[in-house]
């Protein structure tokens, strides 16, 4: 049997080897692109939320897609294999445990967004499932993803911090405006 199988490497060689990637096949060329963008996605990412998508429709999927890209973050449907050897080397290496099934990834470099999103849609679609994720080099757990979707985004917190620091002269334009009316009058 062992003969065979040297036989057929060495005669086959040259041709292209095929491999299932849903429902398009993959080649070993497209397979390492594949990888290395992966690789580059967890170098370059601050968080990464780990999720369950079975029995979501592709419209479904898309909702949950365009939700994402909204909050500033992305979105991807995983391929366990290759992603559990594209997350060797990066910050993220910790999480390969938690690619087992229909996984998607939502990535981003604010670490609210990604878990804003997708807890949300989660909210609304039980068959979207949060499974764990990780920021920097640590891993987080669906409860302190929860936790970390209920803190205001970046943006918020901005628009909250212009609005302090706008009220105080807005006030003060007002009383004496008010006051000018007075004497005025």
């Amino acid at each position: 049997m062992s003969v065979l199988a040297d036989l057929l490497d060495n005669t086959y060689s040259d041709i292209l080897v095929y491999v299932n990637f849903g429902d398009k096949q993959v080649n070993r060329e497209e397979k390492a692109q594949l990888l290395s963008e992966l690789n580059e996605l967890f170098t370059n990412a601050e968080i990464v939320v780990v999720s369950h998508y079975k029995g979501l429709t592709v419209e479904e999927v898309s909702e949950l897609r365009n939700n994402i890209r909204k909050a500033g973050a992305g979105f991807r449907v995983t391929k366990n294999r290759i992603t559990r050897l594209a997350l060797k080397g990066t910050k993220f290496e910790n999480i390969t445990d938690l690619f087992t099934g229909p996984t998607a990834i939502a990535f981003a470099n604010d670490p609210i967004s990604a878990c804003k999103a997708c807890v949300e849609f989660a909210k609304t679609n039980e068959k979207l499932i949060v499974v764990g994720g990780a920021m920097g080099t640590g891993v987080l757990s669906t409860d302190e993803i929860n936790k970390l979707a209920t803190i205001p985004s970046m943006d918020e917190l901005r628009a909250k911090i212009i609005g302090l620091l706008q009220a105080p002269g807005s006030q003060l334009a007002r009383v004496t405006k008010a006051y000018s009316e007075k004497e005025a009058a």
